[in-house]
């Protein structure tokens, strides 16, 4: 065996099966698994994708929300074993690959059109 086969096979067993198409722009509810002394819980946390990179298993999605008014961005693995589920709450229609513009808009001009084209 050579070692890119080595390696996808060790990848093959951390990918996750039932995962949602993710596009830019869509508003998704992510599960994340959070730890607190030796309890642990799901926490949601929902807001816009504004940027996809790598594929793969190293597949990350950038997720922007507002939160008491300060923008918060997260970078998830989606492929990470914190990450319990992924939600698409609505589609968005955006003509660009990244929504970096977003982070110097304030209040209503945030809002990202619904795409209904596409499935939940």
């Amino acid at each position: 065996m050579h070692a890119e086969e080595i390696i996808r096979s060790i990848e093959a067993e951390h990918f996750k099966e039932k995962l949602p198409t993710i596009y830019v722009g869509d508003t998704v509810k992510v599960g994340v698994l959070i730890r607190e002394g030796n309890k642990e819980r799901t926490q949601p946390y929902e807001g816009t994708v504004i940027a996809k990179r790598h594929g793969g298993i190293n597949e990350t999605i950038t997720v922007r929300r507002i939160f008491q008014g300060v923008g918060v961005e997260r970078v998830f693995l989606v492929h990470s074993p914190r990450i319990t589920n992924i939600k698409v709450v609505r589609r968005g229609k955006v003509r660009r690959a990244k929504l970096y513009y977003l982070r110097d808009r304030v209040g209503k001009a945030t809002r990202v059109k619904q795409r209904f084209d596409r499935d939940l």
